[in-house]
């Protein structure tokens, strides 16, 4: 059984989504602030971590850093209940691989949840031994690693799952909406921002002029392609 943490301050929401996923098969923990989320990820076994932005003491982006930090990459879908799009950006550059903004329906949360795991499961189904190489890139499928100048590099789940889709379809133009539905697998009404900002995320860790990227190129107008030599 796939082991969760849903975080959140109001019990109301916790019992909620402990008892809609607790349905849908999976197994809930719970905290209610971010010391004990902290605490429950790093001495658990998770597969998700529901995460609200908004904590009493350590905060849903300081729990979300500090995990990036340790190099534990478990899945992490951020709620807030803020409508500022700075704090969900953030929260993408901290490393959290999805966000939902409240109020929404158990439902929603439980479709979100499902659609990440699926990918994740559908990436590692996929997987296979050889070693993509593009220039001083190596991606290993199999092993869920990426080399980059014979150096491993940190990546959130959902960074590895954006590169390694832009390193099958390399030489193609792609679109941010198709990005959305092959990495994501998941319709956002059009908010591709997400897709930014991890693609931002990888330039960082890969390329040595982010303004003049050679691995992931942008084509004004249409999206991303990935290049780069053998």
């Amino acid at each position: 059984m796939k082991k969760l943490l849903v975080v959140d301050d109001e019990p109301s929401i916790l019992t909620l989504l402990k008892f809609n996923l607790e349905q849908s098969g999976f197994e809930v923990l719970t905290a209610e602030n971010g010391n004990d989320a902290l605490e429950i990820a790093v001495n658990e076994d998770l597969t998700l971590i529901v995460l609200d932005l908004m904590l009493p003491g350590m905060d849903g982006m300081d729990v979300c850093k500090t995990l990036r930090q340790e190099k534990i990459n478990t899945p992490i879908l951020m709620l807030t209940a803020k409508d500022d799009e700075f704090d969900k950006i953030l929260g993408l550059e901290l490393g959290a691989d999805d966000y939902m903004t409240k109020p929404f329906s158990p439902r929603e949360v439980v479709a979100r949840v499902k659609a990440i795991l699926r990918r994740t499961n559908l990436v590692q189904a996929e997987a296979k031994d050889e070693v993509i190489k593009i220039g001083e890139l190596e991606i290993h499928p199999d092993k869920y690693m990426v080399m980059f100048k014979g150096e491993q590099l940190v990546l959130t789940p959902k960074e590895f799952e954006l590169l390694l889709y832009l390193a099958n379809h390399r030489g193609k133009v792609l679109s941010r909406d198709q990005l959305l539905n092959g990495v994501w697998d998941f319709h956002y009404d059009g908010d591709t921002r997400i897709v930014d900002v991890h693609i931002s995320h990888l330039r960082e860790k890969i390329e040595a002029d982010t303004k003049q990227p050679v691995y992931i190129r942008t084509i004004r107008g249409f999206g991303y392609k990935m290049e780069g030599q053998d």
